[in-house]
């Protein structure tokens, strides 16, 4: 079996029993091995080719847009990026291996806004995703680090240029050399939106009592939500193996990316407590049980980290197959993809819309040779009729997408 990632598997592990309560602070405190899912299981694309599929028909944008010319560099001299968010004009970027962030506009230098303490970067766990939340004049910076002992979610004022203290917001969450997911965002409906990975533990992605292998949804302190699909649990989704994109669509669908092992990676339309099948099934499986993902890829060509929705345009960061994905419905509601920049960039980490109305995407450098930068390629617009017929011929070799 190949290594991808950092992808080893292991045995699962013990989860610890902690308590509730609060950080003295006024900001609820979760150890995230305290929850028990109360709940029964829900019973380019290169030469080797892409599948597509879908579950159900999947309802088209009017329009899509497209990556067109070269990108161009407008940040260097970063240290494996991992995230980047917008606050004001300033974009704030996490840097996976020392913990620091650093803030720039366009065309301005790189600087330091603030270390957050305690990360430790082993494999592919550091510091990862970042979010922010404006509550009327307090700006919140959200991160999701890897500790000693696992993974877990703090918040920092960001004011005047600097990060404030740290505050945690939820503590515990299952970690390891490998499988540490870490990206987090804000949804439409305001809450706090994680993904866990299954940390090598294939097992617990379908374990009831443990939060690895999951995507959580929680309020802004670490609460869960009375409206989530599971009472009482901060589980949203489950069977994921290893997710590290987020992003919704114009009608507010869910959507993530998850690492495959020897198979298939995933795009995934993501349902209110819906289980994606791992390590049951990977890829499409046909199986009632399981949701099926709306896009599957080899792994050698993919590995999906970050994730953007612009225009009508999925966009994902392909760090394996170094080199960065559109995804783009056509009429019919069949999804079709299309790769850019195979090779010539290194690995692609992380994928947003810019502030100069172009893309732009993060990238880590390569195996052996890290390093980062932030890239920008300008979009242009096509009519929905037109998407797939523009995405076809941008690829080379590749199958038609279809659903069933």
């Amino acid at each position: 079996m190949k290594t991808r990632d950092f992808d080893r598997r292991a045995n699962a592990g013990h989860m610890r029993n902690e308590v509730l309560g609060t950080d003295g602070r006024g900001v609820t405190v979760v150890r995230a091995s305290t929850i028990v899912l109360a709940f029964t299981m829900l019973g380019s694309v290169i030469s080797s080719g892409v599948h597509a599929q879908s579950s159900r028909s999947v309802e088209s944008p009017t329009s899509c847009v497209m990556p067109v010319g070269n990108p161009t560099e407008i940040a260097s001299g970063l240290n494996i990026p991992w995230s980047a968010v917008y606050v004001g004009s300033e974009v704030l970027v996490s840097q996976h291996g020392t913990g620091e962030i650093v803030a720039f506009q366009l065309g301005e230098e790189l600087r330091s806004v603030g270390t957050v303490p305690g990360v430790v970067a082993r494999g592919d766990g550091g510091m990862l995703g970042l979010a922010v939340l404006t509550e009327g004049a307090n700006i919140w910076l959200y991160a999701y680090h890897s500790t000693s002992s696992g993974n877990r979610i703090v918040r920092m004022a960001y004011s005047e240029g600097a990060l404030g203290e740290v505050q945690l917001v939820l503590d515990g969450l299952p970690g390891g050399r490998g499988h540490n997911g870490g990206r987090i965002a804000f949804g439409p409906d305001g809450m706090l939106y994680v993904t866990v990975g299954e940390t090598r533990n294939p097992d617990l992605a379908q374990d009831r009592n443990s939060l690895a292998g999951k995507i959580l949804r929680m309020t802004p302190t670490g609460g869960v939500p009375t409206d989530n699909p599971i009472n009482g649990s901060l589980v949203y989704s489950l069977g994921h193996r290893n997710s590290q994109g987020l992003a919704w669509d114009d009608r507010g669908e869910l959507w993530a990316t998850d690492f495959g092992d020897d198979g298939w990676d995933e795009l995934n339309r993501i349902e209110p407590g819906g289980n994606y099948g791992w390590p049951i099934i990977e890829g499409r499986g046909g199986n009632p049980a399981y949701i099926d993902p709306v896009m599957q890829w080899h792994t050698q060509e993919m590995g999906p980290s970050g994730l953007a929705y612009v225009d009508g345009s999925f966009f994902i960061a392909g760090l394996t197959g170094q080199r960065l994905w559109s995804v783009t419905i056509d009429a019919a509601g069949n999804p079709d993809a299309t790769a850019y920049y195979a090779g010539e960039f290194g690995r692609v980490r992380h994928v947003l819309e810019g502030r100069d109305g172009n893309l732009w995407f993060l990238t880590n450098g390569r195996r052996g040779d890290p390093g980062g930068q932030i890239l920008s390629v300008p979009l242009t617009r096509v009519a929905a009729a037109e998407c797939s017929r523009v995405s076809a011929a941008g690829r080379r070799g590749g199958v038609p997408a279809t659903i069933p």
